[in-house]
């Protein structure tokens, strides 16, 4: 009888061309799916604070523009009833956040070894108080980490009607010290600020564009906190908002 099949020749060549493919597509559906997780832990923990100030407003009658004081030595156990900081809020409004005094105290995993806590960014080393040393850290219950500057409550957190926000704190000079950032992944590397492949990253020039690659489309969202919500501080945070579904 005569027996039919793939010569060796034929198999090895079918599978360089499925090597190929794969080598071409894979990375690709990496990130998209990483690009997707960074998309929608952002646009949830936007959401989770914002939600955060809402309920503090219905329930203790004030919000971001509200707090008056900054968080003190006892700030895990502020209370909205009892001191408007920022850290009352979370305190009573958010279950299973946990409060560090310090970002730095939060420990990120490096080549085996647990490191202070670190971010790389632009948009934050242009800031006056740019150190990690001037900032506290809340973990959400999700583990998503959110970096807030510890003058926030030295002054007024609001944004007036039909102002649009700037990345220049010159810009909105009674907001200079309601900003932070959040990192999607917690202390997960990269630790990288999210950046334009196109485009300015400030939000009045409205023409940034970030790819779905592991440059650009990364775990830390500069933020700013004012009245009732919580809004991106940079226009690369602000296209990842938009987009996210």
């Amino acid at each position: 009888m005569k027996k039919i099949g793939f010569t060796l020749a034929e198999v090895l060549i079918t599978l360089g061309i499925i090597g190929v493919v794969a080598a071409m597509t894979i990375p690709n559906l990496i990130a998209n799916t990483r690009s997707s997780q960074y998309r929608s832990a952002f646009k949830k923990a936007v959401s989770t604070l914002s939600q955060a100030a809402r309920m503090s407003q219905a329930q203790y009658g004030f919000d971001y523009a509200g707090i008056n004081q900054t968080c003190g030595t006892n700030a895990a156990t502020e209370h909205p009833d009892e001191i408007m900081s920022f850290c009352a809020i979370l305190n009573g409004t958010l279950t299973g956040a946990t409060y560090y005094p310090n970002v730095t105290d939060v420990k990120m995993n490096q080549k085996g070894q647990a490191v202070p806590y670190s971010v790389n960014g632009t948009f934050m080393e242009s800031l006056d108080e740019k150190s990690l040393s001037y900032y506290f850290a809340y973990t959400l219950a999700d583990g998503t980490l959110v970096g807030v500057t510890k003058k926030i409550g030295s002054n007024d957190c609001a944004l007036s009607i039909g102002t649009q926000m700037s990345t220049s704190n010159s810009t909105v000079t009674t907001m200079s010290y309601c900003y932070g950032f959040i990192d999607v992944n917690g202390a997960s590397l990269p630790n990288r600020e999210v950046s334009c492949s196109s485009g300015s990253n400030k939000l009045e020039a409205n023409t940034c564009i970030v790819k779905n690659d592991a440059q650009h489309m990364t775990d830390i969202y500069p933020v700013r906190f004012h009245d009732g919500i919580v809004e991106p501080a940079t226009a690369a945070a602000r296209y990842v908002l938009k987009t996210a579904k």
